[in-house]
């Protein structure tokens, strides 16, 4: 982050290694990845690119990095606030885009570098209306039913609402959602996890039960990855992972579904041939006879 008064300061860096068709779906901070060291020698390395472009508001400056010897290289800049900078907003516990319109006004930043901390972990899910069965293909649609995740830790920036249309015309992304936890990654994990399983969706095809199974995965939880984790474990994804408990679960339904449904197609027989036999005999068919029931004085 960079004002027009010469003061330039790193916000720490953001995980972004788990993409789909090169674009991120899940961002993080601080970088499991990462050591003191490096974290430093990265930090001072975008503040000396931002510094020698007299860089003026937020951006973010982008690193291809290995884990085989620790080096890292310029990948480029953005010269913007990211979806992602919720994450940073977190573990920093400052508000970005009120400063950026603040530094937009000519104002100075509202803090040094020695202000800034990362504090606890911050995770970010971008929940998509798109179909990871079919190579993650956008899709369209409206809207049924979109409830989030109202847990202590947990954010929702939506774009949507119940009866929205996913149109052809704009980024397909429905909501992000970010968590903070105070203690460590493990545990932020476990919250989002939580939190995506207090995400209800109904509407076209989205990639919320694919993001489960990514934030379940083992190496996912390990903070073992790289930008060819989905590549390398979810080459072709069939659908949400089936557990004992809810293969249980749908058997169960199943049998609910049949029971009623059952009884339901016994009762409509009845009434047909009730029907039937007031129609011969000449007579009136009563509404008892004609419908499965009302409410009197209703609309």
């Amino acid at each position: 982050f960079g004002d027009r008064h010469g003061n330039i300061v790193h916000l720490f860096e953001r995980e972004c290694s788990i993409q789909r068709r090169h674009q991120k779906i899940i961002e993080e901070s601080p970088s499991p990845a990462l050591d003191d060291a490096t974290r430093t020698i990265m930090a001072d390395a975008a503040v000396k690119a931002a510094r020698a472009v007299n860089y003026e508001g937020a951006g973010t400056v982008e690193f291809i990095y290995s884990d085989v010897d620790q080096s890292f290289f310029f990948l480029e800049m953005n010269t913007r606030l990211q979806v992602e900078h919720p994450v940073t907003e977190l573990v920093t516990n400052r508000d970005l885009v009120a400063e950026q319109i603040r530094v937009a006004r000519g104002e100075r930043l509202s803090f040094a570098q020695h202000d800034l901390k990362q504090t606890g972990h911050a995770i970010e899910v971008r929940l998509y209306a798109e179909d990871p069965m079919r190579n993650f293909l956008p899709a369209t649609g409206k809207i049924h039913k979109f409830a989030a995740s109202t847990r202590p830790g947990v954010r929702v920036d939506a774009g949507i609402t119940d009866g929205s249309e996913i149109s052809i015309y704009y980024d397909p992304m429905i909501a992000k959602i970010i968590v903070h936890h105070p203690g460590d990654r493990s545990a932020a994990v476990d919250l989002m996890r939580q939190a995506l399983h207090d995400t209800v969706l109904f509407g076209p095809a989205n990639n919320l039960d694919f993001l489960r199974d990514v934030l379940a995965h083992k190496e996912f939880r390990a903070g073992r990855f790289t930008t060819h984790f989905i590549a390398e474990h979810f080459p072709t994804y069939r659908g949400a992972q089936v557990t004992p408990d809810l293969r249980e679960i749908a058997r169960l339904s199943a049998g609910l579904v049949f029971f009623h449904g059952g009884s339901r197609l016994h009762e409509e027989d009845r009434r047909k041939q009730e029907r039937q036999a007031v129609a011969a005999g000449g007579g009136d068919l009563a509404p008892w006879f004609d419908l499965e029931g009302f409410e009197l004085w209703s609309d």
